[in-house]
């Protein structure tokens, strides 16, 4: 890549796109595109490819995705499937037919199976049975994953793939309805510091054991992937660490400073027990997190604290 290669960042006002972004200006380049969701729908297939004929970006970065947590999942699992697979099959159509050099697509790693060996490794995709309250997500996921390999092997594109662990940091979605449980956990903390409330509701029953990582440190695999991997197996980005949500709920409580109670809603869905990313692939390729998870909660509350009222 040179550093004037015009390259478009799709998703680059989200949690990872801005990332990305980030890091690549960081790292010198300075022919980024970046258009947010009202000046192109990726949705809109015709919209789509005239972008692409008009500025003919030589790489692009998937990182626009319908996105939610356990609770938002379960509920619009519809919409979940369809608005993903739209926005990819138009963004991977149109990168093959305008002749992108490059393509990096990003995943989730609930794309695999519910109940798969620990720590999971790349070749355990489609072993098994989905986790039922993110699979339309999933579905899509895998269908973007796949799209990129085929046209690799038939056509010769160069379109990768990656697939990121639990992430978290500046420019999350901190709604309580539907964000993931990193956010969800911060903001109720704060809102519990700031109303005096003497406890704290957590959703399931904080045994099920869950891996982050810091955005900026994915944003910084991404960029890794696009400048030194061409492979047609996806890649896992991640930590190769893990704690309970239980663990990480008190981690939490103590960068805030709530001093009150925790309260489990057994109620509410545990979602997958356990979930670690095996990452010895991309570190044998020389890429490695830098960000320690409490460093990175404390850098995501500060962030928090200065958007609040936003």
């Amino acid at each position: 890549m040179n550093k004037n290669s015009k390259i478009y960042v799709a998703g680059s006002h989200g949690l990872v796109g801005s990332a990305i972004v980030r890091n690549l200006k960081a790292k010198g380049y300075t022919n980024i595109l970046e258009k947010n969701h009202r000046e192109l729908d990726l949705m809109d297939q015709l919209a789509v490819r005239s972008f692409f004929e008009a500025e003919k970006p030589a790489y692009v970065v998937l990182a626009a995705a319908k996105v939610g947590g356990i609770g938002a999942n379960k509920a619009y699992p519809a919409d979940f499937i369809y608005e993903n697979m739209e926005i990819q099959n138009n963004v991977i159509k149109a990168a093959h037919d305008f002749k992108v050099t490059k393509l990096l697509f990003l995943g989730s790693s609930c794309i695999y199976p519910k109940m798969c060996p620990q720590p999971i490794k790349e070749e355990y995709l489609l072993s098994g049975y989905l986790e039922p309250t993110n699979e339309g997500y999933a579905i899509a996921k895998i269908s973007g994953l796949k799209m990129c390999q085929f046209f690799k092997r038939e056509y010769g594109d160069n379109f990768i793939s990656c697939m990121p662990t639990n992430l978290y940091g500046p420019n999350d979605n901190y709604d309580l309805n539907n964000s993931h449980v990193m956010p969800a956990l911060i903001r109720k903390f704060h809102e519990a510091v700031v109303n005096n409330e003497p406890s704290v509701e957590v959703w399931g029953s904080g045994k099920p054991l869950r891996e982050f990582l810091y955005v900026d440190d994915m944003a910084d695999a991404c960029v890794f992937l696009l400048e030194n991997y061409d492979g047609e197996e996806h890649v896992n980005v991640g930590t190769g660490k893990e704690l309970t949500i239980g663990q990480l709920a008190e981690m939490v409580k103590k960068v805030v400073g709530f001093k009150g109670e925790l309260k489990f809603n057994t109620e509410k869905p545990d979602g997958t027990m356990r979930k670690l990313l095996d990452v010895s692939k991309l570190e044998a390729t020389g890429w490695k997190y830098k960000v320690e998870l409490e460093d990175g909660v404390k850098m995501a509350y500060k962030w928090f604290q200065e958007n609040y009222k936003n």
